[in-house]
């Protein structure tokens, strides 16, 4: 379904940020997407959504594709009527307006009146507590429900491809679970399939098929979600299961050995 093909970014016109970038996420799976703080993660959800470009950064080599479709040269609210959202970190809801009227702008870029008020009531379905509030301020929402405000705003504009920017951050543990009980009903309930970023690599290794890990602008692993949770090297950085992985980065871990990904 989105296929990112050797990409490299540059912001403001002298910082190397994504440096040849590949990865795929296929119809109908999550795709976990992991790596350290300043990685790239969300810049290449930036790249795909086509917000990059207003925040001073270019894609100067490589494409997005979306169904076969080169996508990297679209406007966001192209984007968005491509069948891609972004539930973006920190939620970025409107935080003055109503619970209902933030779920109501998903839907800016739909002209079905009558396919909005049925998603609103899906979408009510999967979030009993935005229900319960949906004439509420939604400044005054706990961390859990302005990020399920969030999710749900994004799936008004009935998407086929959802990108999660760390939907755990900040969270306390039973509601991370709740969180991803309702990705996964999305997942699997509506056919969205879903891009996750997320430092919490237990969680998104336990919910999602595949799996890729990225470091300092490039792809050094992926594989099935089940395999990356059983290496080695993954566990001692990632899973936080040894004492000496709180004292190397991932690039210094013995045995480990980077790759690059190039565009055949």
């Amino acid at each position: 379904m989105l296929k990112i093909n050797n990409i490299e970014v540059v912001y403001s016109d002298v910082i190397l940020v994504l440096r040849g970038l590949s990865l795929q996420v296929p119809n109908g799976q999550i795709v976990a997407f992991l790596g350290s703080n300043g990685a790239g993660k969300s810049t290449t959800l930036k790249a795909v959504s086509g917000i990059l470009r207003y925040q001073d950064g270019e894609i100067e080599e490589g494409s997005i594709e979306f169904d076969g479709e080169m996508i990297h040269q679209l406007d966001p609210f192209e984007v968005v009527k491509k069948g891609i959202t972004m539930v973006p970190e920190g939620r970025r809801i409107f935080r003055e307006m109503t619970v209902e009227e933030n779920i109501k702008v998903g839907a800016y870029a739909r002209d079905d009146s009558a396919g909005v008020q049925k998603d609103m009531k899906m979408v009510m379905g999967f979030f009993s507590v935005l229900q319960e509030r949906r004439g509420q301020i939604a400044g005054y929402l706990s961390g859990g429900e302005q990020q399920m405000l969030a999710t749900a705003r994004a799936l008004m504009s009935r998407p086929r491809l959802m990108m999660l920017d760390e939907p755990s951050l900040g969270l306390g543990p039973l509601v991370v679970q709740d969180i991803f009980g309702i990705i996964r009903r999305v997942n699997q309930e509506e056919k969205v399939s879903i891009l996750l970023v997320e430092q919490n690599a237990n969680i998104a290794l336990a919910n999602s098929q595949y799996g890729y890990i990225m470091e300092n602008g490039k792809i050094v692993m992926d594989g099935p979600s089940e395999k990356l949770k059983e290496n080695e090297d993954v566990k001692e950085f990632y899973l936080g299961l040894t004492e000496e992985a709180k004292k190397k980065r991932f690039s210094e871990v013995k045995h480990y050995k980077r790759r690059k990904r190039w565009l055949s």
